[in-house]
């Protein structure tokens, strides 16, 4: 089993999703910025580690927001996703990725996800609507 971590960043309403490279597995699916916990690193040193890889920011990582464990063809991963804060002086660079967005929770659906996300997104979307 493969451990990984993502970012759930917000912006009032809004988080930070990001399109998966074309020539990587999952192709162009959209995803929570992260990656694997390499050997001796704890979450959280992944978690900043792959944010500052992959979109050239710092976070300062939080509580979990959501763990789960994906079974996909060739792999499973344990996934941890962690709230994150995104200093508002810092903007995320296009540096691993394909696109990234900020999206609502009303707008989850026009976006196609990893499936490992689909129950993180249901979670998303349901706490949305009770706000409303």
């Amino acid at each position: 089993m493969t451990r990984v971590v993502a970012a759930l960043i917000r912006r009032g309403n809004r988080f930070l999703i990001c399109q998966r490279p074309p020539h990587k597995v999952r192709g162009l699916l959209w995803e929570f910025v992260g990656g694997k916990v390499e050997p001796g690193e704890t979450d959280g040193q992944a978690l900043v580690r792959e944010c500052r890889e992959e979109l050239g920011v710092t976070v300062q990582v939080g509580a979990p927001y959501a763990q789960l464990v994906h079974t996909y063809p060739d792999l499973t991963v344990q996934l941890t996703l962690y709230r994150a804060v995104l200093p508002e002086t810092e903007q995320p660079q296009l540096l691993e990725h394909s696109a990234l967005r900020w999206i609502t929770p009303d707008e989850i659906d026009r976006y196609a996800f990893c499936p490992a996300d689909e129950a993180i997104l249901a979670r998303l979307k349901k706490e949305s609507a009770g706000r409303a």
